[in-house]
């Protein structure tokens, strides 16, 4: 845990108070789901430029009060093949340490993470990393925090990666167990403002989801948006710090409620003009 000491001047100068610069347990924030286009149209988003005429999408957005409760001292109360999220600790320390070049994310981190996959997805004995995205707190960062409640893949987006990525074995590996997981883990520091919040898969019933187009220039992919219901359990990890990772299951070809919504939020207890550190690695 990563503290900020504050010293309090008193009568009896040798009694301090001491503050943690990390909010802890339950809060209720504000989350973005989805709203339905209003012509009932098939929901879509351009990744960079619309045709000309062409909304950048034709959808929009539902904000909703949830309970974000904190699984910290609680982490092994959850398990990706029951909530398809996990929290991790004690991970050794990464052969990367900035984060800034690509090839040395690949060559020094990737390796790192294919071996806590396989160590923490149980039946794993294949591990394929394929992307990885580094956001940054930063207003001019190339990526920020996505403040929009989603699954990063569908079924039908998740089996065109297998394909995609594995051409020449995608049938053969489709009869059997495919898992699309994402590592989610902070860069410089505990978290202390916009962290992750994510839903208990078995909260989430499958009508709550809803593809979503992602449309390039060259290809059209989809991830998941998702609608607020009753009964949905969010979570998240307070300050999770740089030995510490987040397990979070976009996709099983084997069993129900096997994803795990996720969207990164603001903690109104956050104090402004604190040093936060937000700084994140996903993959």
């Amino acid at each position: 845990m990563t503290t900020q000491t504050q010293t309090q001047t008193t009568p009896h100068p040798t009694k301090v108070i001491a503050t943690s610069a990390i909010p802890r347990g339950p809060v209720t924030s504000t989350l973005n789901f989805y709203q339905p286009p209003a012509d009932g149209s098939r929901p879509y988003n351009y990744v960079e430029a619309p045709p000309e005429g062409q909304l950048p999408r034709n959808y929009s957005d539902t904000f909703v009060d949830v309970t974000i409760n904190d699984v910290r001292g609680r982490e092994t109360d959850f398990h990706i093949d029951v909530n398809a999220f996990a929290a991790l600790k004690d991970v050794p320390e990464s052969a990367e340490h900035d984060f800034q070049d690509d090839a040395s994310i690949q060559a020094k981190y990737y390796p790192e993470v294919e071996k806590l996959l396989l160590d923490n997805a149980p039946g794993s004995k294949r591990i394929l990393i394929f992307d990885h995205t580094v956001r940054r707190a930063d207003p001019n960062a190339k990526r920020a925090p996505v403040t929009k409640v989603h699954i990063d893949q569908t079924t039908k987006s998740a089996e065109a990666r297998v394909r995609f990525h594995l051409p020449n074995e995608a049938e053969e590996l489709l009869k059997g167990r495919v898992r699309l997981i994402n590592v989610w883990r902070p860069i410089n520091g505990a978290v202390e403002s916009s962290p992750l919040a994510f839903a208990d898969s078995t909260s989430i019933p499958d009508d709550a989801l809803v593809g979503i187009e992602h449309r390039y220039p060259d290809r059209t992919g989809e991830t998941a948006a998702v609608k607020p219901t009753e009964g949905q359990r969010w979570h998240y990890w307070s300050g999770i710090d740089n030995n510490e990772r987040i397990l979070l299951q976009c996709y099983d070809s084997h069993g129900n409620h096997a994803r795990v919504p996720h969207t990164a939020f603001v903690d109104p207890r956050s104090t402004a003009g604190r040093h936060c550190s937000s700084d994140e690695l996903e993959g």
